[in-house]
């Protein structure tokens, strides 16, 4: 809930790096389409891997998107964010040459940081030996260097951080930077998730057998896994009452966020405690379970995931269900990156009225109740005034933003 004192904080530009398209209106066109971003792998070579299909950025030129920063000298998951963040600037109308006077700041999230770069050294030393490793590429290995991109891209002088709580990653970031704005410690800033698809992440996944057989169906009664995929999500964020000065586009209210870490198990989600960060969220943001009419799942589509989201939204909602929908069906597990679009998507469906889409479902699993709205095949047109977006993580990192129209 909102202190007294503390300013209400807004969300005025957003930018994407999505295998759906680059930007945020290609990106979101894609998802009111119900079109799918997942395809052949190409980042990596798939061979001998059972599943070879990926949802990753194909049209992506660096030097088209990006001003300052030679790509050459940063890796994939960094470009993908100052890429985004450059976006959501332009989209706000803000101008890069007032933004280090404005004390802006750049919060990012991501699981697996410049993962492409680590493969790379990786594959170097195994093959020519540690004194050999490529020093250039030595220097983009720290996964900082995702936010530090941008303040580089953007020219800014603020604070800039990378969250590595994995799949939750994205919402961690806009909890973080809605504090800032909201405080006065910061009067913009840009926040969001970016990670690179990764040879050995689906490695990892292919080995925990999660991988899908084909498509990730969330929410299906038959479905069987997630699809790995990468991309890059940015969302501008300031006070209301600066956007409203400067007759900004407002896409929606940040009206608060909440985390739990239970720790309760490496890789299975815990009902109890996404529960509790629902519960927290509602708080934080001074809403009631009622208020809430979309929920933008986490929705990865494996078995245990989505039985255990529906089970905690349920306790959290003291029985109810809203209307819950999964755009990994459309664009695969983006990794530090979920959370971000989910935020992006929320933002979207607020200011355009449509609820987003589980493309691939077939038949909705019976097991998870006969109240189970998941907007199943095509995305619905409907007025929505409050979003609940989640963002749930290995390791037990919970982590849901509550996002509001800012005519309600």
């Amino acid at each position: 809930m909102l202190d007294q004192g503390m300013r209400r904080v807004v969300v005025t530009g957003i930018g994407a790096v999505s295998s759906l398209g680059m930007g945020a209106r290609d990106f979101i066109a894609g998802i009111r389409a119900g079109r799918s971003g997942i395809g052949p792998i190409g980042q990596f070579d798939a061979t001998g891997f059972e599943h070879v299909l990926a949802g990753e950025v194909r049209d992506f030129s660096p030097a088209q998107y990006l001003r300052r920063i030679s790509p050459g000298q940063w890796g994939r998951s960094s470009q993908f964010a100052a890429a985004a963040a450059r976006m959501a600037v332009e989209d706000a109308g803000v101008g890069t040459d007032g933004l280090p006077a404005l004390r802006t700041v750049s919060c990012f999230g991501t699981t697996n940081g410049e993962s492409q770069v680590l493969e790379d050294l990786g594959e170097q030393w195994v093959s020519q030996g540690p004194e050999h490793l490529d020093t250039q590429l030595i220097g983009q290995v720290d996964a900082g260097r995702i936010s530090a991109a941008v303040n580089v891209e953007l020219g800014l002088t603020g604070e800039a951080l990378t969250l590595g709580t994995a799949c939750a990653a994205g919402n961690y970031s806009v909890g973080y930077a809605f504090d800032l704005i909201r405080t006065g410690e910061a009067d913009l800033a840009l926040c969001g998730g970016a990670d690179a698809s990764n040879r050995a992440t689906h490695a990892g996944f292919h080995r925990l057998g999660a991988l899908a057989a084909d498509v990730p169906r969330p929410f299906d009664e038959h479905r069987d896994g997630i699809v790995t995929a990468e991309g890059g999500a940015a969302l501008l964020l300031e006070p209301l009452d600066s956007a409203l000065r400067r007759g900004a586009r407002i896409y929606a209210e940040v009206l608060g966020y909440g985390l739990t870490c239970d720790a309760h198990h490496m890789t299975n989600p815990h009902a109890p405690s996404i529960a509790e960060c629902i519960r927290r969220a509602h708080r934080n943001a001074g809403i009631k379970p009622e208020d809430v009419d979309y929920i933008c799942a986490h929705g990865t589509g494996t078995e245990a995931n989505d039985s255990t989201e529906i089970a905690a939204v349920r306790d959290a909602f003291g029985g109810r269900v809203p209307p819950i929908s999964s755009i990994k069906s459309a664009l695969g597990h983006t990794m530090g990156a979920a959370a971000a679009f989910g935020a992006l998507v929320s933002c979207a469906a607020l200011h355009e009225g449509f609820l987003p889409a589980s493309t691939t479902v077939r038949t909705v699993d019976p097991k998870l109740g006969p109240d189970v709205d998941c907007v199943p095949v095509k995305p619905r047109s409907q007025r929505v005034r409050v979003v609940e977006n989640h963002g749930f993580a290995f390791g037990g990192n919970n982590a849901v933003t509550i996002f509001g129209d800012i005519a309600a």
